[in-house]
């Protein structure tokens, strides 16, 4: 199954909830208002149905705030989930070896699948090994693991765990996971709000008290119904988004020693994956890497079978095997980062020292390809991804990894190298966002040709996440200013637009993860204008020579409409009007986006060679389009 493939299937399964939940409510409405009618059966004033209506709209109501409040509480996506369950966020220039390894481990993953590094943190109290990725898209997705999961996984196996959650950030599952918390809070809110109803109808004696005594009783016994419902939801969601996600995380590290290794650590140890904290278990259990709390029935079981999973990895592993285990983590449990040094998987070291740019290369591509290869993580990927943040000079990803120091590395990044251009950029940001950033953005313009500039995206990825927690009057200067200094000359670069829009669109998408992550309907043919000025945007941007940029517009052409012969229009203005498609064509269904993104490739090089500066623009394209794509060139 394919990232497009996996983009209807998330909107087949978000239907299949909805009709779940909606099944799960009539059902407690219609037997709480069985409850009324045998209550009142017999009153000859003949209220049962008013009686009836209350019950129902109040029951509806309770239901409907519980979920509304609880989706307003996680509208801010990943971080909100992360916190809710008292998770701690992770310094990404954090010194401390555990969580740096975690860091090293989710960066490479990032930059090799063409996400925004998620944000991080860590359920300090939890021994058990566990983890969970939450948010609604890769903007804001946050990434938990337990403090077990960072003591007791060496490298590989934790590497694994995370590529099972990256699975997760890829195959478009937390938007479902995140509203299913919010579902499923309405549902179980009955229960609660049932108890102070005997809390109340306890202290009166009336014939009204003893009716309200009778229906919250009826309402915490529904509360337990609501349980049975929110578990078979729960279940019918998770199970089998686990196997797909554990059959990506082998596919990403090309091999099962990591995953295995991590699953056998949980059956053989005590805590297992199982989360102390049971209240926080039951509300992300769908999103677990393991099962988060006893299960009295497989029936309410939101993972496979513990063993089944080990054996789907590993078919040689035995119970005998699991026992032995059992009895050696029971004398001594293991330690992750003791066998990191007896395994030799010592942490990356990046560039430390200056060092001239290489010449940059090109590679041959295929449109088909590429295109089956957004969304999809591969081995070879993630050798790149790894070797890319290897090449990143260490003060460089220190910088970007820190708040008060990413903007001004990102303003650095499009400051002029001539005098009078500079002086003005300098001025701006001065102006616009303080003297303090102005002068550090100077300091590093004079550095920066130590940053190779294939490694230039790979840092904006990592520094993005440092900006999402400013205020929005910041948030919207910054990208005010970018778009300023890029434009300070009076041309814009390839990088250039690159960066401004990439950064712009993850800040609207962190600011906003509901609203934006919503996935498109629409086909080619209705966004017919908007894709043919992008692609003739594309074709111009990648050839200076005005007849090889009409020959990439025919190529593209002849991928998205087939059989078609128009006319290629150069455009006036290239960015602007790139800008001014964007929006409509990200609205594109999956498969609609798949055959566009071939025609783009298609144009961006129809010689089949792609250089730096292209592949900076397609990965950027497929970017704003939600179709995240891992480096072509590394």
């Amino acid at each position: 199954m394919d990232f497009y493939e996996r983009q209807r299937a998330a909107r087949g399964t978000s239907v299949r909830l909805v009709l779940l939940f909606t099944l799960a409510v009539v059902s407690i409405v219609a037997l709480n208002d069985l409850v009324v009618v045998i209550l009142f059966n017999s009153d000859p004033t003949g209220t049962i149905v008013g009686w009836v209506v209350v019950v129902t709209i109040v029951t509806l109501l309770i239901i409907g705030a519980g979920t509304a409040s609880k989706m307003i509480a996680l509208r801010a996506g990943g971080a909100a989930v992360a916190q809710s369950v008292g998770a701690t966020a992770v310094d990404p220039s954090t010194r401390d070896p555990r969580l740096r390894r975690f860091v090293n481990i989710v960066e490479e993953m990032s930059i090799a699948s063409g996400v925004p590094v998620p944000r991080l943190f860590v359920l300090e109290q939890e021994p058990g090994i566990n983890a969970f990725a939450a948010g609604y898209s890769p903007a804001d997705a946050a990434v938990t693991v337990t403090s077990g999961a960072l003591d007791t996984l060496n490298r590989d196996e934790l590497q694994g765990v995370i590529g099972h959650e990256f699975s997760h950030v890829l195959n478009g599952d937390m938007r479902l996971n995140v509203r299913l918390i919010g579902l499923l809070n309405g549902i179980l809110l009955l229960g609660l709000v049932g108890l102070r109803f005997l809390q109340f109808g306890g202290r009166s004696r009336d014939k009204a008290g003893a009716a309200i005594l009778v229906v919250a009783l009826a309402m915490v016994i529904l509360g337990f119904v609501g349980q049975f419902f929110a578990g078979l939801i729960q279940a019918a969601v998770g199970r089998q988004r686990e196997w797909l996600a554990d059959a990506s995380a082998v596919q990403f590290t090309r091999q099962t020693n990591g995953l295995v290794g991590a699953l056998k650590k949980i059956a053989g140890l005590p805590n297992g994956s199982k989360l102390t904290d049971k209240h926080g278990a039951k509300q992300v259990s769908h999103m677990l890497f393991g099962e988060g709390a006893g299960r009295f029935s497989s029936l309410y079981a939101t993972h496979p079978p513990l063993e089944k999973r080990i054996a789907a990895l590993d078919p040689s592993v035995t119970p005998d095997q699991i026992a032995q285990l059992m009895q050696q983590y029971a004398q001594q449990p293991p330690d992750g980062m003791a066998e990191d040094v007896q395994l030799d998987f010592a942490e990356p070291v990046r560039s430390p020292a200056p060092r001239p740019a290489p010449a940059a290369p090109s590679v041959q591509v295929d449109p088909a390809q590429v295109a089956r290869s957004v969304g999809a993580l591969t081995a070879d990927d993630l050798a790149r991804g790894a070797a890319l943040a290897r090449r990143i000079p260490e003060d460089y990803r220190a910088l970007a990894s820190e708040q008060s120091n990413a903007v001004p590395l990102l303003m650095a990044m499009l400051v002029d190298p001539r005098p009078d251009v500079r002086a003005a950029q300098l001025a701006t940001v001065g102006t616009r966002l303080g003297p303090r950033v102005a002068a550090t953005a100077q300091t590093l313009a004079d550095e920066l040709d130590r940053l190779e500039p294939i490694l230039r995206l790979p840092v904006v990825a990592i520094a993005a996440p440092q900006l999402v927690g400013r205020p929005q009057a910041e948030r919207d200067a910054l990208v005010a200013v970018l778009d300023e200094l890029a434009r300070a000359d009076a041309a814009i670069t390839v990088f250039e637009y690159c960066l401004i829009r990439l950064v712009g669109s993850y800040l609207l998408d962190a600011g906003s993860p509901a609203r934006r992550s919503r996935p498109g309907r629409a086909s080619v043919t209705g966004m017919q204008d908007a894709a043919l000025s992008l692609l003739a945007a594309l074709a111009a941007a990648g050839n200076d020579d005005p007849a090889a940029a009409e020959r990439a517009f025919r190529a593209g052409l002849a991928r998205l409409l087939p059989g078609t012969s128009l006319p290629y229009t150069p455009p006036v203005e290239v960015w602007r009007t790139l800008d001014a498609g964007w929006s409509a064509l990200d609205a594109l269904d999956a498969r609609n986006k798949q055959v566009l993104i071939e025609a783009l490739v298609a144009a961006v090089r129809d010689d089949g060679v792609l250089a730096v500066a292209e592949a900076e623009l397609l990965r950027t394209t497929c970017a704003l389009l939600h179709c995240p794509l891992p480096p072509l060139i590394g």
